[in-house]
């Protein structure tokens, strides 16, 4: 008998590009505080992974492209779209999570309805979890989506955002004001 997947989950070349993603925009974290970087990547329901399509290839035309690169082979790659990462400030309350940073440059970009997200951080012996603050905002953009949590090695556990806060601040008693 054929296992029969649930409706949220994806299939496994995409659940791999989405890990592979996460794990290139922990790259970009600037975290000197803590050191801890973390990357995120998130899944629109139209199949966008924000964090791994190149800034070129939306902002410069393909033919422009080329000619950048055949004019001046001693530029360096052109840079990758703005990544799901932690991004630390001294003062700490300013600092924004990984997670909140694929959401908002998703939003920014126009997508509102999201199939998964993927974190990873190099914690060795606990999977990465959103915190309580990231909670609440993925539950903003709906509570049926997956959640991949990772470890270095590709491990990861799955869970939904409505399973991860099942009770998030306003969701019910704000409807029933408006």
């Amino acid at each position: 008998m054929a296992h029969e997947r649930p409706a949220s989950a994806l299939e496994p070349e995409l659940v791999q590009r989405l890990l592979l993603s996460c794990q290139e925009a922990k790259k970009s974290a600037y975290c000197p505080y803590s050191h801890f970087p973390v990357g995120a990547a998130i899944l629109t329901q139209d199949g966008r992974i924000f964090s791994d399509q190149p800034l070129a290839s939306r902002l410069i035309p393909p033919w422009a492209t080329l000619l950048i690169q055949d004019r001046s082979p001693s530029l360096t790659p052109l840079p990758t779209a703005p990544l799901g990462c932690n991004i630390e400030n001294v003062c700490y309350p300013l600092g924004v999570c990984a997670e909140r940073t694929a959401i908002q440059k998703a939003i920014s970009e126009g997508h509102r309805e999201f199939r998964a997200i993927a974190i990873s951080s190099d914690l060795q012996d606990d999977f990465i979890s959103p915190c309580g603050a990231c909670r609440q905002f993925m539950r903003e953009f709906g509570s049926n989506w997956v959640v991949y949590m990772t470890k270095p090695d590709g491990t990861y556990v799955v869970s939904t955002v409505l399973e991860l806060l099942p009770a998030p601040f306003g969701s019910i008693g704000w409807q029933k004001v408006q």
